[in-house]
């Protein structure tokens, strides 16, 4: 819960375990490989998908700082995530002749932080009453 405060935003770090700050170091992670990946597209719209993406991992990693409605934001972050592993997947590979073996060390990068932070949200998920 919240600390009781004027400030109903004010971070609560008092609550945040060592899964937290390692899900929310892999959130900042894939969101800076989204933000740089976005500003390299933009303005086409795959780079707009980019910067909203990166802006959502940056977004989910505030509300939990602040305690949040947390539960929520796991949830919504599992979401979030989980559709952006298929979705590369399919942009990258479906019908473009490329395999999986030209895969480059930032899509390795982000796609196993996206996959641990997956992990990790429903570990939290089972650890919230």
């Amino acid at each position: 819960m919240a600390t009781t405060t004027a400030n109903r935003f004010a971070l609560d770090t008092a609550t945040l375990s060592g899964v937290h700050w390692l899900a929310m170091a892999l959130a900042a992670i894939t969101g800076v490989i989204h933000l740089v990946l976005g500003v390299s597209f933009a303005p086409e719209p795959l780079g707009i998908s980019f910067l909203l993406a990166g802006i959502g991992f940056f977004a989910g990693i505030a509300l939990v700082l602040v305690d949040y409605r947390r539960m929520l934001v796991y949830v919504a972050g599992v979401a979030f995530t989980a559709v952006q592993v298929p979705l590369w997947y399919w942009l990258n590979y479906v019908g473009t002749g490329q395999t999986l073996a030209e895969v480059g060390t930032i899509e390795v990068v982000d796609k196993v932080a996206q996959l641990v932070l997956i992990v990790l949200l429903f570990v939290l998920i089972s650890r919230e009453e």
